[in-house]
This record gives structure tokens, sequence and C-alpha cells, in this order.
């Protein structure tokens, strides 16, 4: 077992460097961070939020004890790193996380898609480690899980659970790693982050048409890219989904920028791949739509006219810059 206290160097330093084989469990708050749970100081993860520091430039970590927690979380802009941890026997796998943090918000009573978050990650240099993340809205609105909004933020087999736009990848560069993400409708979408999406399960809901990704690059100076790293694609446990249900993305602006590669697709994706926006409303003029190396049946068929086949794979350096290594955990990446 490795000293807690490793648990609260900067990632840099620490977590980045460790196989991930050698962080089996974390079953209690590493030494200095705050504690969550029905027992621990703080009995909501918003109340430890607003314990942490808003001046200090030390590392500071959340600690979050097994349970359901039935609210919704804003973080602020920090003037440090903040890594948040969910208590689980098993730090490799999302399967095995026992934090949920759950609520139902939607753009039906509130304001923008950033309100309806359950997650509201407002701060730069965030990490965060086998949480579940929840919106309980369902169909008919905008119901976020998260909303990513700042530089250099990671998640890590944490999983993303919504019906429409589950995740917002909206700013900065992003990461996330051995993760499961699930919806229905435009359920990765953003504006102008560069997000790495690698390792992960993306598992679509029943549904007679959906889509998994809407770019919303608006402009070839706008550095939005989305990229999907041998990750797998296919219907969730249980739910029935028709051959050719989903596409892999539409365009929520003109200059939409989306890659797949070395994944492997089952057959619920549309021979097309890709598609317009809407009837009347394509925005395909200048989109950048494209794959490599992707298998499964849902990787087959003739891909709609504006889509591209690499001749190679988008490098993460590409995606989330040279310096990568100094905030990434390297070890959940495939």
């Amino acid at each position: 077992m490795l000293p807690s206290l490793a648990f609260v160097l900067p990632l840099t330093t620490a977590a980045a460097a460790w196989p991930l084989e050698a962080r089996a469990a974390r079953t209690s708050p590493p030494a200095g961070c705050l504690a969550v749970g029905s027992s621990a100081k703080y009995p909501t993860v918003q109340s430890a939020v607003n314990a942490l520091s808003n001046t200090t430039t030390a590392a500071q970590c959340i600690f979050i004890y097994k349970g359901t927690y039935q609210e919704q979380v804003y973080i602020p802009q920090l003037q440090s790193t903040l890594t948040i941890y969910g208590e689980t026997k098993d730090t490799s796998k999302f399967s095995a996380n026992t934090v949920t943090i759950t609520q139902g918000k939607s753009q039906d009573d509130s304001p923008n898609n950033d309100a309806t978050a359950t997650l509201r990650a407002h701060t730069t240099d965030l990490n965060v480690y086998n949480i579940n993340l929840v919106n309980t809205r369902g169909q008919g609105s905008q119901a976020l899980a998260l909303s990513a909004q700042k530089d250099r933020q990671g998640y890590y087999a944490c999983q993303f659970k919504g019906y429409q736009d589950t995740i917002l990848a909206n700013a900065g560069v992003q990461v996330y790693a051995k993760s499961y993400i699930e919806g229905a409708t435009d359920f990765i979408f953003g504006q102008r982050a560069r997000a790495w999406f690698d390792g992960a399960d993306i598992r679509v809901l029943a549904a007679s048409t959906g889509w998994i990704t809407a770019n919303g690059r608006d402009s070839e100076a706008n550095p939005s890219y989305y990229v999907i790293n041998k990750s797998t694609v296919s219907a969730k446990a249980g739910d029935t989904v028709a051959a050719g249900a989903y596409y892999l993305g539409r365009p929520w602006r003109s200059f939409s920028r989306v890659v797949f590669q070395n994944t492997k697709m089952s057959n619920v994706v549309n021979p097309a791949g890709w598609a317009i926006w809407n009837n009347g409303d394509a925005r395909t003029g200048n989109v950048t739509y494209a794959e490599y190396k992707n298998s499964g049946e849902g990787s087959k068929g003739t891909r709609a006219s504006f889509a591209t086949k690499l001749s190679s794979a988008v490098s993460i350096s590409e995606i989330l810059g040279s310096d990568y290594k100094t905030w990434v955990d390297r070890a959940y990446l495939s």
C-alpha cells in the first residue's frame, strides 16, 4: 500500500507516476483530505467544497465515503489543484464505484445548460476519481450530469449518466479515461474544449434515433476538437436498440470537429456514421468528421459524404498539448 501522503501531492509528482494496479483500493481519506459522508465532518459534497480555500495554491482534496448524494455540486475557480476521490475497492474500474451524486434539474426549470448539471466544474486543474454523476431527468429536455468549463480537468474511472446532453465538455483541455458515458441525444457536446476520451464505454439508450456527439465548434479559429480513442460503442445493458439507430455525431455548429479512432462499434451505429444537424439545416460544409481503424459491425457501411477516413491516428498531444504528461494521470490511458 502506498503511503497516504502521496494522494495529496500534485498530480505531476504523484498519481501520474504510479502504475494503475498499485492503487487497488481507496477506502479511507488520504491525509489532508476533507471527508464527506453521513458520519464525516461534511455531510454533503457541496459543504466540503464550500470549506476549501480559495486563496491557497497548495493542492487540496476531498474524499467521499460510499453513498448516494442527492445534490447539485458547484465548484468555483480555486487557486490550487483539486482532487476528488470516491471510495472504492478498485480504483481501476468504474464498475466498482460506490459513490453517486445525483439530481434531476433540466432546462425546463433552469436558465441554461450549465445550471442543470449535477457537477458544475468551474475550476482549472481538477481531478475526479471513481465518482458516478447522474442526471435523472430523462427524455424531454437538456439535463446534464457534468458541466466541464475549465482547463486541465481529468475524469478517471467515473460514470456519467443522462439522456440528453450528459457531458458538456465546454472549454479548455480535458481528459476522460476508463469511464462510462450514457445517453441518447447529443450526450457529449460543447463549444470550445479540446477533449480526449480514452478507453471509454459509451452506451446508448433505447431510442428511435440518437446522436453521440454534438460538437459546437463555430469557426476555423475555434480550437474545439473531440477525439474518442480505443473505446467501445454499444447499447446499454438491458436496453433494446435497433441496428443503425445512432449516429457518431451531428454538427451543433458548422465547424464541428470529432474523430473516432481504434474504437469498437456495435450495430447500433448507423452505416452512414454521421448525420446532418436537421432537415433544411445541414451545417456540414465545414465539418471534420473522421475515423481511423474502428472495428465491429457499426464501423461498416458507406459513410456520409462529408465524413473522412484518416490515414493515421490523432495523437493525444495534438489534442491536449505537448505538456499533457504534467497533468494527465497516464496510468488510466489505454
